[in-house]
């Protein structure tokens, strides 16, 4: 792949490993980068299910930003050794090797999209603040994995009722990757099972679990 990516000026380029510093803190640390006809879109997961049985919410944050028109890729990569060239300061390096994310393989629709709602920054940016606490608090001595995402899902997969019944990981997507500013609305979208909030400095998608194929257990052998 390519070992570089190409930004119109300095400041983008600075802005987009900034981004990444905030996201590889997040989930399992990984950064989609998809690029076509000019434009860069960012991804990583603050929130998603380990199984296939796992309830857990896919929560996605986003953020879209201009790149080399000539640049076409699609792929994953750690985000924390993304950095700017220190001899071309409108580059960003990318690591040798890409890695594998399972919700890197699922992407929201591009088109379809209803508004149903508008949060307060300001409110996302408490809530968010309110589940950071409860974690703290929470989170006990050396925890294992399982552990820890157990009890990430508990906080941040709970739906939240001054969230509109969204899950507590939306505001939390929002607040860790520095998308609340200001005394902005987010203006809230669906389409299908996806859900988009969205603010001037960037998204979060939330993908909520479905069960395809799934039928209630019948108990068999009675007389």
């Amino acid at each position: 792949m390519s070992s570089r990516l190409l930004f119109p000026d300095p400041p983008t380029a600075a802005d987009v490993v900034v981004f990444a510093q905030r996201a590889a803190r997040l989930g399992d640390g990984a950064l989609r980068l998809k690029a076509q006809r000019g434009t860069l879109a960012l991804t990583v997961a603050a929130l998603a299910p380990l199984t296939l049985l796992d309830k857990t919410p896919t929560i996605l944050g986003m953020r879209a930003t201009r790149v080399d028109a000539e640049l076409e890729c699609d792929l994953v990569v750690d985000a924390a050794v993304l950095a700017v060239d220190a001899a071309q300061p409108t580059a960003v390096t990318l690591p040798d090797t890409a890695v594998t994310a399972p919700w890197a393989g699922i992407s929201p629709p591009r088109a379809g999209w209803s508004e149903t709602n508008e949060l307060p920054a300001a409110l996302l940016a408490q809530r968010a603040q309110w589940g950071i606490a409860v974690v703290a608090e929470t989170v006990p001595d050396s925890p294992g994995e399982e552990i820890v995402h157990a009890l990430r899902a508990q906080v941040w997969g709970e739906a939240d009722d001054e969230l509109g019944g969204l899950p507590r990981g939306v505001a939390f997507a929002a607040f860790a990757l520095g998308f609340i500013g200001g005394e902005e609305s987010a203006s809230v979208h669906t389409a299908g099972p996806w859900t988009r909030v969205s603010l001037a400095r960037g998204h979060v998608l939330v993908r909520r679990t479905t069960r395809v194929g799934l039928t209630q257990v019948r108990e068999t052998g009675r007389g």
